[in-house]
């Protein structure tokens, strides 16, 4: 069943030391960034549950991740606004209300407060990984999907964010490792507790529900292949049918449900939810991707994981998977847990979701980390000291990559988004190619006021500044420029006026191709000219000559 021969007992410290490691960039990120486009809503709507006892805020997501951040604040004494403008803009405009309270309360105060347990929640994610990897591939594998956690830049770009990617790894994983347990030893306590952990993952963000069908797919498997013959007293323990099993985790989900939307007709209210997705999306929207617009690309998140994620993690997990498909010491059902969750996962998404960041992939990432975990397992356990050395600097890689983009985790890409500029890579990898690849929350998702305004009060000399940003917070707030006029002017003029510009790595990647379709053969200027610096890796600044 495992990979590899138990390491000394020191692994479970390393393990935890990762974990530390994790949290610590998370925490200190999280002081330097501003809000991201997502997070005033969230906040926002989550104070507004606790306070006034209406969901009707931000119904497209599930309320769990923003009620856990709400509790936070109120512990920090920030408050849902009592007022009925306030009320009135909770149907339509959440985001304002969250601007002002952001504002009126001070977005550094704010911010550590809302985004406090969302980074611990993570670090949860990192313990969960490490445990179940212990079980399922052995002590070796578990350290090094540890390690591969703790130095991914897209997990820790996400992990302090008020939003639901991260917690709905953290809640799935969670579920899996409950339904895991359960099918090796059925009892009514872990059933219960699937149930439990399925509840928490569905209230979490909607996308959850495709834990379902892979679910049924793993009890039905563990009845046709399971980890070993059951004795009279495991066959006891639990429901004998196996769709009695799935009912009773179902109706302790809705459980679940009913009490995070503080109401007996909370599944009803989750249910409107569910019909509320994406009914904020524009159906014209166009996706980037390569320089190309389009509605959607079937590709899309096949190619963000290859460009987002580090290259010494993508030969692990390629490595891994090849261990693990020829390990004769796992079963049928071992493989499953592994493989089943993420492809289906992927290929819903890619099927389904919106082409909007490789942020949709998150749950699927911690089944990766295993398999890289198993790969790096597997190269150790090798008796050649070259192909130990070999695992020693892919380690080493993976720490210079996520050493070289802190603490802008968020715009990260590897080396390979560059190969048609090499000179560009950086210790950051490939992050300066990345809007020639990917816009929107792969390249900025408006996080980048703060270290802007710390540019503009070392380098900009008091110079005016027309900025373009891409976010959902007023820019004001931090005394910078709020004109968002910049946006359809630069979209418009091929030539650009002299002066300084501040231009999100968004609208870097989206004017160009616009631009193009509006006049073909014209090249937009941003397409050619150098920036004169890129602040947080998010914001290009130029500055034009008269």
């Amino acid at each position: 069943m495992r990979l590899a021969q138990r390491p000394p007992r020191g692994t479970f410290l390393l393990a935890i030391a990762l974990v530390v490691v994790f949290a610590a960039q998370s925490y200190f990120s999280s002081r330097i960034k501003s809000p991201s486009f997502d997070e005033p809503t969230h906040i926002a709507a989550g104070l507004s549950y606790l306070e006034t006892g209406s969901f009707a805020a931000n119904r497209q997501h599930p309320p769990l991740i923003k009620e856990i951040g709400a509790v936070s604040l109120l512990l920090g004494g920030v408050h849902w606004p009592d007022t009925a403008e306030a009320q009135n803009l909770a149907q339509t405009g959440t985001s304002l209300v969250g601007n002002w309270i952001i504002a009126a309360n001070g977005p550094d105060r704010v911010m550590f407060w809302a985004r406090l347990p969302l980074i611990l929640l993570a670090a949860l994610l990192g313990v969960l990984i490490y445990s179940w990897g212990r079980e399922i591939l052995g002590e070796g594998a578990a350290l090094g999907a540890v390690l591969l956690y703790a130095l991914d830049p897209t997990v820790l770009a996400h992990s302090y964010l008020v939003a639901t990617d991260v917690g709905v790894a953290a809640f799935g994983l969670l579920f899996l490792t409950a339904l895991w347990r359960y099918v090796g030893r059925p009892a009514w306590s872990r059933l219960l507790f699937c149930g439990l952990t399925l509840g928490l993952a569905l209230t979490t963000k909607f996308s959850a529900i495709l834990l379902l069908p892979v679910a049924v797919l793993l009890v039905v498997a563990s009845a046709r292949w399971p980890f070993q013959p059951l004795t009279r007293h495991d066959a006891d323990g639990g429901p004998r049918s196996r769709w009695v099993a799935v009912l009773v985790m179902c109706l302790a989900a809705v459980l679940v449900i009913q009490v995070v939307y503080f109401s007996p007709t909370g599944l009803a209210s989750y249910v409107e939810g569910i019909q509320a997705v994406n009914t904020d999306h524009y159906s014209t929207y166009l996706v980037f991707m390569a320089g190309q617009l389009q509605h959607r690309f079937a590709s899309y998140f096949l190619v963000a994981y290859l460009l987002k994620e580090p290259l010494a993690g993508l030969v692990l997990v390629a490595l891994g998977l090849f261990a693990v498909l020829r390990s004769a010491s796992l079963t049928v059902l071992h493989k499953l847990f592994l493989l089943a969750p993420p492809v289906f996962l992927v290929a819903a998404y890619s099927l389904f979701a919106d082409d909007m960041g490789i942020r949709y992939l998150i749950p699927a990432l911690p089944f990766a980390f295993l398999l890289g975990g198993a790969g790096l397992a597997w190269l150790f356990a090798k008796s050649a000291l070259w192909v130990r050395g070999m695992a020693a600097l892919l380690c080493l890689w993976l720490v210079a990559a996520a050493a070289g983009i802190y603490p802008d985790h968020l715009s990260y890409f590897n080396e390979a988004a560059c190969l048609a500029h090499p000179a560009r890579i950086g210790w950051d990898g490939g992050t300066r190619c990345g809007p020639e690849w990917l816009d929107d929350s792969n390249v900025d998702w408006g996080q980048g006021l703060r270290q802007l305004k710390n540019w503009m009060a070392d380098d900009g000399r008091g110079r005016p500044l027309r900025l373009a940003y891409f976010g959902s917070f007023p820019p004001d707030v931090y005394g910078l420029p709020n004109a968002k006029n910049e946006v359809q002017e630069l979209a418009t003029h091929v030539r650009a006026d002299a002066g300084l510009y501040a231009v999100s790595a968004n609208y870097v990647a989206r004017i160009p191709a616009l631009a193009a379709r509006e006049s073909p053969g014209a090249t937009h200027w941003l397409a050619y000219t150098q920036p004169v610096a890129i602040v947080g890796h998010s914001i290009y600044i130029y500055d034009i000559p008269r």
